[in-house]
């Protein structure tokens, strides 16, 4: 893992609420940082990281770096950068959002059962 990576792993774990490991067990972790990168710009995500890295607290609301930070944290939960018209990073990032791991859930059609599983235990 590169020291570039290293850091946005530490700034989205800290956004997220979620461990550094739970995030690298996405395996999102590099094209998450490749996407922050490009939506914010090399200059705006470079602040951005620098800025969390110096401050204890997130930055309150309303600022540059609130909404890149807001931004990143999007991305993790629900695995698109919002924005007109919001776009999935992959299918495995729709599987992998925090937003499901977050409710104790699997996301809807992301882990199916197999053939015949509907009939498996359902109402009689």
């Amino acid at each position: 893992m590169t020291d570039e990576t290293q850091r946005f792993t530490a700034l989205s774990a800290r956004l997220t609420g979620f461990a550094a490991e739970d995030l690298a067990a996405t395996g999102l972790i590099e094209a998450y940082r490749a996407v922050a990168e490009q939506e914010l710009g090399s200059e705006r995500y470079g602040r951005l990281l620098r800025e969390l890295e110096e401050i204890p607290e997130l930055p309150p609301p309303g600022g540059e770096s609130a909404a890149g930070a807001r931004a990143v944290a999007y991305l993790w939960y629900t695995g698109s950068w919002p924005g007109p018209p919001p776009g999935l990073v992959s299918p495995r990032a729709y599987a992998e959002g925090l937003v499901w791991k977050a409710a104790g859930l699997t996301a809807p059609a992301a882990a199916p059962g197999g053939y015949g599983s509907w009939a498996e235990g359902g109402a009689r």
